[in-house]
C-alpha cells in the first residue's frame, strides 16, 4: 500500500482551512491543519510534508516570518511553500514572498483547479523522491553487505542486483514521464527544477548500481 503524502494547510481562519480542504480533497492525500505559524512549526517538528500552503496575513507570526523559520531548519528547508494572500500589495510584496523562500505566490480569490494542479505537481515530485530514497536504501544495504545474503534469505547477490535495477528502472520511467509532462505544460520553474534535480539523483544512483554489476570496475559507489 502506497503511503499518502501530507500537505500542511496554514491559515488563522477556519473557513479558509475548510475551503482548502474541499479543494484538495480530490488529491486523496493527508491534509493537516495549522491555525497559526507557531502551530505549523510544531507540526513540522515531527511530520514530513510534500508541500505547505501558507497564509501571509496572520496575527502574531505572519506567513513571511513562519517561512523564514521553516527555511532555517535543516529538516524543513527544502519543503515547497505556496503563499496565499487576500491582499495584493503589488510587485514588492510578491517579491518579498519569493525572497522568503516561496515557490509560488497566489492571491485570493484563486482558481481552485489551478491551485489543485499546482499542489498535485509537488505531491507527485515528493512521492518520486520517496521512491528514490527507498531504492538508495536498498542499494546501501547491498553495498554494506558486500554481497553476503542475510540469514534465511535465499536471494543471491546477482538476483538482488537485478531486482534493484528493475525497481530503479520503474522510477526512472516515471520520472522521465513527469519531466516531459512538466516541460510540455510549461509548469512553474520551481517544479521543473525540482524534477531535474530528481533526474540527476536517479542518474547517480544508476551509475552506482551499474558499478556493482559483474564485470565492472569500482565495486564501491557512493549515493548522495
Amino acid at each position: 500500500m502506497v503511503q499518502k503524502a501530507k500537505i500542511l494547510l496554514v491559515d488563522d481562519r477556519p473557513e479558509n482551512l475548510l475551503a482548502l480542504e474541499a479543494i484538495l480533497s480530490a488529491l486523496d492525500q493527508t491534509l493537516v491543519r495549522a491555525s497559526s505559524g507557531e502551530e505549523a512549526l510544531k507540526a513540522l517538528l515531527t511530520d514530513d510534508f510534500a508541500v505547505i500552503l501558507l497564509d501571509v496575513q496572520m496575527p502574531g507570526m505572519d506567513g513571511f516570518e513562519t517561512a523564514a523559520h521553516i527555511k532555517r531548519r535543516e529538516r524543513t528547508r527544502d519543503i515547497p511553500i505556496i503563499f496565499l494572500t487576500a491582499i495584493n500589495h503589488g510587485p514588492h510584496h510578491t517579491f518579498r514572498g519569493y525572497a522568503a523562500g516561496a515557490v509560488d505566490y497566489i492571491s485570493k480569490p484563486f482558481d481552485p483547479w489551478v491551485l489543485r494542479a499546482k499542489v498535485s505537481v509537488f505531491v507527485e515530485l515528493y512521492m518520486k523522491n520517496c521512491q528514490l530514497r527507498e531504492q538508495a536504501a536498498l542499494l546501501r544495504l547491498q553495498l554494506e553487505g558486500s554481497g553476503k545474503a542475510e540469514a534465511g534469505d535465499t536471494k543471491e547477490p546477482a538476483g538482488l542486483l537485478a531486482e534493484l535495477s528493475a525497481r530503479l528502472a520503474a522510477v526512472e520511467e516515471q520520472a522521465e514521464a513527469l519531466s516531459k509532462q512538466l516541460g510540455d505544460e510549461s509548469t512553474d520553474a520551481a517544479a521543473v527544477a525540482t524534477a531535474a534535480h530528481l533526474e540527476r539523483k536517479l542518474t547517480g544512483l544508476r551509475r552506482a548500481l551499474d558499478a556493482l554489476e559483474p564485470g565492472t570496475s569500482g565495486g564501491q559507489a557512493a549515493v548522495n
